[in-house]
């Protein structure tokens, strides 16, 4: 992958990496977000020397003083993406370039310094080189990858830091999901909302999880895995889930998925989807959708599919919805022929199982 001009990025390696039989082990069985490749990258900045002492160095503690400014004003941002294996042996991130465009848009409305997109791009490619041997073979799962970005300045008072950490960890990954299940419940939220206008909402923060995780709270013990919010002013419309996009698939094929409003994540795995059911003939829809209408169209078999989406869970069909009033069973709680379909072709050009006629896919090199 072509990350244009290089910046000077130093490697040391980590003298207690694990050994080849321990990481295979962890392989083999790596579940989701639990253990740690044997290095980490991490980027400094500040006003002044901008962006500098750049390194690929042991996996571990960072110390922070008390005071900085991500532990009392939340500056701080992440993405998610993935580090794929295919049957050649060939190394494959899937849309890099739209990760490092988000990761800018999310460090500007934070008031944050960017990162450079030619240097978020660098940082992936040197770093997934760099733990290759981390990346589980493709029946098994991917190395998920976590770049995110912290406000060091320690000092008290409202405004944004000077200075900030750029780091990137990985994890191999398997299912997002840890049952066995075919599809997962969803429970929508009626009291709690994920974002407003002119809020966070279509940022990476950490924030809007943390705002979403009382909710999750309430919808596992309403026996849910998800949950589904609606917006903030009627408190009608559906929005998306708890970390994930979310897609409605009806009777005559027709997809629909709520719209861009500044309120909801722009997803990679959401944009994607959408041109490869445009391609396939599917009619999609970016519109407004309430909940009273999508019960409606449960009950009268109007809706024959549903499914969340992002880098994590990738696709994941959604069988059942409850909320204070009942719960509705969609296509037998099982998952549908468009939902298992889009994962198909989505997962194949990740993988590089087939030619990409996008262009979505890079090499690492």
């Amino acid at each position: 992958m072509n990350s244009g001009k290089q910046f000077p990025i130093k490697f040391s390696q980590n003298p207690n990496s694990l050994s080849k039989k321990e990481r295979e082990a962890i392989l083999k069985k790596p579940g989701f977000g639990q253990k740690f490749t044997d290095h980490m990258l991490v980027i400094h900045y500040n006003d002044e020397k901008k962006w500098h002492d750049a390194e690929i160095k042991t996996y571990g503690p960072i110390s922070l003083d008390p005071a900085v400014c991500v532990f009392h004003y939340a500056q701080e941002i992440f993405e998610g993406m993935k580090a794929y294996k295919a049957n050649d042996g060939r190394i494959l991130l899937f849309r890099p370039e739209a990760n490092a465009k988000r990761f800018a848009n999310s460090a500007k409305r934070l008031a944050m310094a960017q990162l450079p997109e030619s240097l978020y791009l660098q940082a992936i490619n040197e770093f997934v080189k760099a733990e290759k041997n981390w990346i589980p073979d493709q029946e098994i799962g991917s190395l998920y990858l976590r770049p995110f970005m912290i406000a060091s300045k320690p000092y008290l008072g409202v405004k944004p830091s000077p200075e900030y950490l750029f780091m990137l960890i990985a994890s191999p990954a398997g299912s997002y999901f840890s049952k066995d299940a075919q599809s997962v419940s969803v429970w929508v939220s009626e009291f709690y909302t994920r974002a407003a206008p002119g809020g966070t909402g279509e940022v990476k923060c950490g924030g809007n999880y943390a705002a979403s995780l009382a909710a999750q709270q309430e919808a596992t013990k309403n026996q849910c895995d998800q949950l589904i919010f609606l917006d903030s002013v009627e408190h009608k419309w559906i929005e998306e889930m708890g970390g994930m996009n979310i897609f409605f698939v009806f009777k005559d094929g027709t997809l629909l998925t709520p719209p861009l409003s500044g309120t909801i994540l722009p997803g990679v795995t959401r944009d994607s989807l959408i041109t490869l059911a445009k391609d396939k003939g599917l009619t999609v829809k970016q519109e407004k959708y309430s909940i009273h209408q999508l019960i409606d169209d449960i009950q009268s078999k109007k809706i024959s599919e549903i499914f969340a989406c992002g880098t994590a869970a990738v696709i994941t069909p959604i069988g059942k919805i409850k909320n204070s009033k009942g719960e509705y069973i969609i296509n037998e709680g099982k998952s549908g022929k468009i939902t298992q379909e889009l994962r198909k072709s989505l997962i194949d050009i990740q993988f590089g199982n087939v030619i990409d006629p996008y262009q979505w896919v890079k090499v690492v090199k």
